[in-house]
């Protein structure tokens, strides 16, 4: 059975420490949702940890400016680990034998702004595809209709003639970014893999990523409740890393009234979070919520 909750109040208790999206849950790529940095203060009030886990293609340091930047301190969260923070210390590291056989030279897709990944590594940028071992891409670039996955087939056709395989900083298929829906490089990395592509992706939903926030909120597991907005990833990266998730409607699935036909979508999903709200807000601590709100469900 999932709960059907008006907000983070009624389940906190159960938990100690919390796992946050940002994007669709905190901000809107933009401001902070209303109620957003009330339920941070909220769980940090109660004594609670909590760790913002964003398949954000950049490094963590750089996401976090931008928190701050929306008015979003520090001190409301205990760290901070991002899609591009780990792409950074895997090609770093070179741990993985897939990460240690790619070469110096690097093509990237993606605007110029996430290249905070490559700072500071031993990798030089490439012109083009010919000129590259591998591609990083990091989402649509600014040369082309962000909304149009379509709009970027040239180039990935120009690296898979290269033969580039191809590391994705961002799972992420799609964000809303102020209301308008546009194209992430989870979406481009797809579309690569069906034209024979290889593609390794880091974040979630791989529950690997979730090794270094466990230990970072230095709870149980079973004491931990992940907080996100996308069923692919949030929802379905909490169940394969065997933690408890909660559901926000109001993100990326833009399920905002019945909640019968969100649980219905979750379940064609094989998830089941054990909550859902309506948006991050701390709310009331014995509220739930009929389910039976008029309107219908909807699709933003």
């Amino acid at each position: 059975m999932i709960e059907h909750l008006r907000g983070l109040a009624a389940i906190a208790d159960r938990y100690d420490g919390f796992i946050l999206d940002l994007w669709g849950v905190i901000h809107d790529g933009v401001a902070p949702y209303p109620g957003a940095i009330d339920c941070l203060a909220r769980l940090r009030g109660a004594g609670k940890r909590a760790v913002l886990l964003s398949n954000a293609p950049r490094r963590a340091h750089v996401a976090q400016a931008g928190l701050r930047a929306m008015g979003i301190a520090d001190d409301l969260y205990a760290a901070c680990m991002t899609s591009g923070e780990a792409t950074h210390l895997a090609l770093r590291t070179r741990a993985d034998p897939w990460f240690a056989a790619l070469g110096p030279r690097v093509f990237h897709l993606g605007p110029e702004r996430d290249r905070s990944v490559l700072e500071d590594l031993p990798l030089m940028l490439a012109d083009g595809p010919a000129d590259a071992d591998f591609v990083l891409n990091t989402g649509p670039d600014d040369t082309a209709n962000p909304s149009d996955p379509a709009a970027f087939d040239a180039v990935l056709e120009d690296c898979r003639a290269a033969s580039l395989p191809m590391l994705c900083a961002n799972p992420d298929l799609i964000v809303l970014r102020s209301g308008v829906r546009t194209v992430c490089a989870g979406t481009l990395a797809l579309r690569y893999r069906q034209m024979g592509g290889v593609v390794r992706m880091l974040g979630k939903p791989d529950p690997a990523i979730y090794a270094p926030v466990l230990g970072l909120l230095g709870v149980p597991r079973a004491r931990v409740l992940a907080v996100g907005d996308a069923l692919h990833t949030d929802v379905a990266g909490a169940a394969a890393a065997g933690i408890d998730a909660c559901w926000v409607l109001g993100g990326i699935h833009g399920l905002t009234d019945r909640h019968p036909d969100a649980e219905a979508e979750a379940r064609a999903e094989g998830l089941i979070p054990v909550a859902t709200i309506p948006g991050f807000v701390w709310g009331d601590a014995t509220a739930r919520d009929s389910g039976l709100v008029s309107g219908g469900s909807r699709r933003g």
